[in-house]
């Protein structure tokens, strides 16, 4: 982890927040291809779940009506155990302690009795502070999508089974974040609910937990690096749920879960909002409440895994294994000397693929060092111009995981490129 975290830096992927006044914990800055790297895979989630034509993108508001949170279990039972170590006054999750009476900083085995620490952030609404309204900051996006389940059926005249998808920030007051960007207090998920009729719930977990899987691998991602688990204890919500999780430096950890919500959420906003939210099968004439699969995925725990499952060393190269749609430059354009006769051609070439691609000019320092930026960085593809390519009109492209060689006419590098 310490050497990504390294290159993380160094590249310009992620950046400790508010570094220059000694950095706050557990928040993270994405620097310049690190928000490309997330734009890109949440454009790719995006595009996976609206392939499906009964699925509707939403983006709620994270600020939503106290009742919410309320009536969706988070404010009476959205709490983890928490410790603290009578010695070096140190907190942690009972749950996450491999022995739950040993404290793992000091090793002292001196721990308070476990009390309860609600995970919701707390923040006031309203032009006076005394006058506010305690409101919270969501700690997930699967609400907005439940109150609106009504205004997206109605509005889109859909007919169960559909699903709507959102992306957005979540906010969890974690007691113990870390491992990088795997566990934050602020953090973005992708999340679809797929709203079916009752007793259906295990065809549709089964469907969907096949496609969620499907569509990591389509990402780059090592099946050998995957592996499926079945929840021993489920949420409140829950009736059955598996995550699928990835190998990371610290072992198997969640990336994604997917999760069989019966008609928990639905039946409970109905009951504190008082709005009828049962659905109308005019075929069958019949009402219910639908059941929910759920699919949710955090994207900054998606892109650590992508990060980790990309890193490479051969030898004392060090290159990231992305696939080129996820490649924050996608193609690297180099004159083989800082001279006019090889950087006006170079910028021409530069000029025409950026309107294809994402693309990169480097004229600064020997060859070698520009390939060793660009495998850093995850660049599939560097194109050389060099003094034979203004008499032969050629090129050379380099392939990014075997360093192969290649000589093509500028005429044919579109067709070669095909990203």
């Amino acid at each position: 982890m310490k050497d990504i975290i390294s290159l993380c830096k160094r590249r310009g992927f992620i950046f400790q927040s508010s570094e220059i006044y000694g950095g706050l914990s557990s928040c993270w800055d994405y620097g310049p291809l690190g928000t490309v790297l997330k734009q890109e895979i949440k454009n790719l989630w995006f595009k996976d779940m609206l392939n499906y034509e009964e699925i509707e993108p939403l983006d709620a508001s994270i600020l939503m009506h106290p009742l919410v949170w309320k009536a969706s279990g988070h404010v009476d039972h959205f709490s983890d155990p928490l410790v603290e170590c009578n010695q070096c006054h140190k907190r942690f999750r009972q749950d996450h302690l491999e022995d739950p009476s040993t404290c793992p900083s000091c090793h002292k085995k001196d721990l308070s009795s476990p009390r309860n620490f609600n995970g919701l952030f707390k923040t006031k609404m309203g032009v006076i502070e005394d006058e506010a309204a305690e409101i919270y900051l969501r700690p997930e996006t699967a609400q907005g999508i439940f109150v609106n389940f009504l205004n997206v059926q109605e509005s889109m005249r859909k007919k169960i089974p559909f699903g709507i998808a959102q992306i957005g920030k979540s906010f969890r007051n974690e007691i113990t974040p870390g491992h990088f960007i795997f566990r934050t207090r602020e953090f973005e998920q992708m999340e679809m609910q797929y709203f079916i009729p009752p007793g259906e719930q295990k065809k549709y977990f089964e469907l969907w937990k096949e496609r969620r899987y499907q569509w990591i691998l389509s990402l780059g991602i090592d099946p050998s690096s995957l592996q499926e688990k079945n929840h021993e204890t489920l949420a409140h919500y829950a009736d059955f749920a598996i995550d699928f999780e990835f190998k990371f430096p610290m072992g198997f950890s969640e990336l994604e879960g997917i999760h069989s919500r019966t008609d928990f959420d639905l039946k409970s906003h109905e009951t504190f909002s008082k709005k009828n939210l049962h659905y109308v099968d005019q075929v069958a004439n019949k009402k219910f409440i639908p059941y929910v699969i759920e699919t949710s995925i955090g994207c900054d725990r998606l892109l650590l895994a992508l990060l980790c499952n990309a890193y490479k060393l051969d030898n004392e190269r060090v290159y990231l294994d992305l696939i080129p749609k996820l490649a924050p430059k996608q193609v690297a354009i180099f004159p083989l000397v800082n001279k006019p006769p090889l950087v006006e051609p170079s910028l021409k070439i530069y000029q025409d693929l950026k309107k294809h691609y994402r693309v990169i000019f480097d004229d600064q320092g020997s060859i070698g060092k520009r390939y060793r930026r660009q495998d850093e960085i995850g660049t599939p593809y560097c194109i050389t111009i060099d003094f034979d390519s203004l008499n032969d009109q050629s090129v050379t492209i380099r392939e990014r995981n075997s360093s192969l060689q290649q000589r093509i006419s500028m005429d044919k590098i579109h067709e070669f490129l095909s990203l």
